[in-house]
């Protein structure tokens, strides 16, 4: 219940569009920082084990989002197996890079630099942007730059997960969604049934942690 509980606190059901609309910024400020071609970022899709795209600036946007690849795929894939920051500015010679995933969203970078999105010891997804309008590689320096936007977009990528288990707890059947359900609807109830309501709750957490 503790992603439950994170996300009534935080006022996010139904607030899918909301984060969506916050990577999306992320993506077109960070494609903006370094004149990039295109920047991008994956979610990690635990339940199917692939990387989805779910912001996109540049090159692909408006095409891509949902599109997804194996989570080992490519860069995106070393960079979210291995938690680690990388810069390639010449991605032929790389064998990390898989051209044929790169030739299916209909763009294929000539350089990429990508950063890895962590919220406490979990690894959420990537950012990455690609290529530059002339033949400026990308410096270690901005990384630490890039870094900074992956966490802006781990954040969101982490309420963003957190709406969405919230909601399919909502929408679907059995025990644990009665619960949810029972906790939304506090959201709406006067103030004594919610502090009733609360109290039951917290009943119920302390019977648990028994």
């Amino acid at each position: 219940m503790s992603d439950l509980r994170a996300a009534v606190a935080a006022g996010v059901f139904g607030a899918d569009d909301a984060f969506r609309a916050l990577l999306q910024a992320t993506v077109e400020t960070a494609r903006g920082i370094f004149h990039a071609k295109a920047s991008s970022v994956f979610l990690l899709d635990e339940t199917t084990d692939e990387l989805v795209f779910e912001a996109v600036a540049g090159e692909g946007a408006g095409t891509l989002i949902g599109k997804r690849f194996p989570s080992s795929t490519g860069v995106a894939g070393w960079v979210l197996v291995t938690r680690q920051p990388l810069v390639v500015d010449d991605l032929t010679k790389d064998t990390r890079f898989s051209r044929d995933a790169a030739e299916s969203t209909g763009y294929v970078p000539r350089g990429i630099m990508a950063v890895p999105l962590l919220v406490d010891d979990s690894v959420l997804g990537v950012l990455s942007v690609l290529d530059r309008p002339v033949d400026v590689p990308f410096t270690l320096a901005e990384m630490d730059v890039l870094g900074l936007f992956g966490n802006q977009a781990a954040i969101a990528l982490d309420l963003l997960r957190r709406a969405r288990r919230a909601q399919a707890a909502l929408d679907g059947e059995g025990e644990l969604a009665a619960l949810a359900r029972f906790a939304s609807r506090l959201e709406d109830a006067d103030e004594d049934k919610r502090e009733a309501g609360l109290q039951l709750l917290r009943a119920l957490e302390r019977l648990l942690a028994l």
